[in-house]
Order: C-alpha cells, then structure tokens, then sequence
C-alpha cells in the first residue's frame, strides 16, 4: 500500500530562498507543485553528490579519485531507473552529448580530489535528513551534504556545490542555506558548528564561515519572519511575482502575470505535507 503519511508543513532552505526570490515562484512550487523540466546541469549534481556519497562509504584506502570516476555511471544508473524521464535528455548512451556531460562530471570530481583527501576523513554522515522544532513551533528540514565531527565534537557542515564560484549575490544565498543548516544542528544537539564549509568543485575552491550563537539567534528570527510571511501569503492566496533577472530562467514564465500570464485558481493552502522532504536535486 502507499505511504499515506502526512508530515507536518516545514520550511527547508531551498523552499524559504524560493520566497525571498519570489513568492509565485514559492507557490508554484510548493502548493500547485507544478512539473519542472531537470536541467543537465541539475542532474549533473545529483550524480556527483551521489558519488561523493558513495565513496565514503568505502573503506578509506579505496577512496581514490579513479574509484570515483567509475562509481559515475552505476550512480547515473541508479537515478535513471528511478526517474525514468530523465533519458530525455540525451539521445542514448552513444550521444557525444552524453560523453561529453561525463566528462563534465569528471572534471567536478577531480575538482574535488584537488580540494581534500577523502582518505582521511571519517564523515559522521552523508546526505543526512536533519529536522528541529523551533520554540516557536515552526519546524525546520533539511538534507546536509556532509557533516564531520571531530573527537572533541566540534562539527562541520560541508556543502558540495557544482556551478560556478558566485558573485555577491548568490555568495549569500548560499551562505543563507549553509546557516540554515547550522541552525538546525545547534538547536538538535546543542552546539553551535564550528565551520560552515562550501566547496566549489568546478574551480576547485573552498568557501568557510564560522558562525556564532548570535549570529544563529538573529538568523532564528529571520527564518521566523519568512514563515510568517508564507502563512500570510497561504491564506490569502496572494503570492506576488518579484520579476528579476531569474525570470528568464523560471519554469513557470508563461503562467506569470508579469509576463501577461495567468496562474492557475489557487488550490487553497494545504493542510499538511507542505514541505514533505525528499532527496533534493542538488543545486548546482
């Protein structure tokens, strides 16, 4: 029988940058839940987290970089049986097209081997589910690439990014997710983490913050103001468009009334299951 379970409505990072973005875009996404068509460079992620996944759960001494080129195609795979849909984008495994996004794929990996050695690590979890309940009641989700404690306990969040080293803007935007994340794991286990840590595989550079308690109060709050907002916006159905430079790359242009589109009747805001966390894909 299928899982009939219904999770409380949460905010994950994704879902609350979406907002901030753009409120239609939030309830195109969240409450119509409209198809998205997978970019390659989208599913690129998604196969290289899923190796990075993978290889840590080898042994250390089999943690090399050509183990992990050839765990790329058996992730491909495994993705491809679950999402079938997503053999649309290539004409078959002979497509040039395809070659050629494995060896965009290879490039990530190597861009990750040129940042750490995997062979001395010893995550405490990779793409770990992690859920907290704020004293106010609103209740945060989220998928952690990677979190590694020490001995000492002191924690680091690592996150995998496969797009491009950004600018200010999307600096803080990532930064916005990373904290979210911290947020959560102080409010589960009482420490704050000691470093925030993004790693830009493509250029192969690394990004760390070291956040502090109040920092994460303030943060706290914001996240609050957000939620309030979305509620706000649930009720009443009124999710404005906010038209950016982003528009171009939306979906859902077509449906926005900036662009002379019309949404589709507001199906009401759901009771639950608002924010029933899966696997995301990763974000590039």
């Amino acid at each position: 029988m299928p899982d009939k379970t219904v999770r409380r409505p949460a905010l994950s990072p994704s879902r609350a940058s979406d907002f901030k973005q753009c409120p239609l875009l939030y309830r195109f996404r969240v409450v119509d839940r409209l198809p998205e068509k997978p970019t390659k460079a989208q599913i690129r992620g998604t196969v290289v987290h899923s190796v990075l996944e993978r290889i840590f759960a080898l042994p250390a001494g089999q943690r090399h970089e050509r183990t992990a080129n050839d765990l790329l195609t058996p992730a491909w795979a495994d993705l491809l049986a679950e999402r079938a849909e997503l053999a649309e984008l290539f004409d078959g495994a002979d497509d040039p097209a395809f070659a050629e996004w494995l060896d965009t794929a290879r490039d990530m990996l190597a861009g990750y081997f040129r940042l750490e050695d995997p062979r001395r690590l010893e995550p405490e979890a990779c793409e770990l589910l992690v859920e907290a309940e704020l004293p106010s009641g609103l209740l945060l989700r989220g998928y952690v690439d990677r979190l590694d404690v020490a001995p000492t306990g002191e924690m680091r969040v690592v996150d995998y990014k496969t797009g491009s080293v950004p600018r200010e803007v999307g600096e803080a935007k990532a930064m916005f997710q990373m904290k979210f994340y911290a947020l959560v794991l102080w409010r589960l286990r009482g420490v704050v983490p000691r470093q925030l840590r993004l790693m830009y595989l493509a250029e192969g550079q690394n990004l760390a913050y070291c956040p502090d308690e109040a920092e994460l109060r303030r943060f706290e709050r914001t996240l609050e103001a957000i939620w309030a907002a979305i509620l706000r916006a649930g009720r009443t159905g009124d999710f404005r468009p906010n038209p950016s430079r982003l528009c171009d790359w939306c979906d859902h242009k077509a449906l926005c009334p900036e662009f002379g589109g019309t949404p589709p009747p507001y199906p009401g805001w759901p009771d639950a299951g608002v924010e029933s966390v899966a696997a995301p894909a990763a974000a590039p």
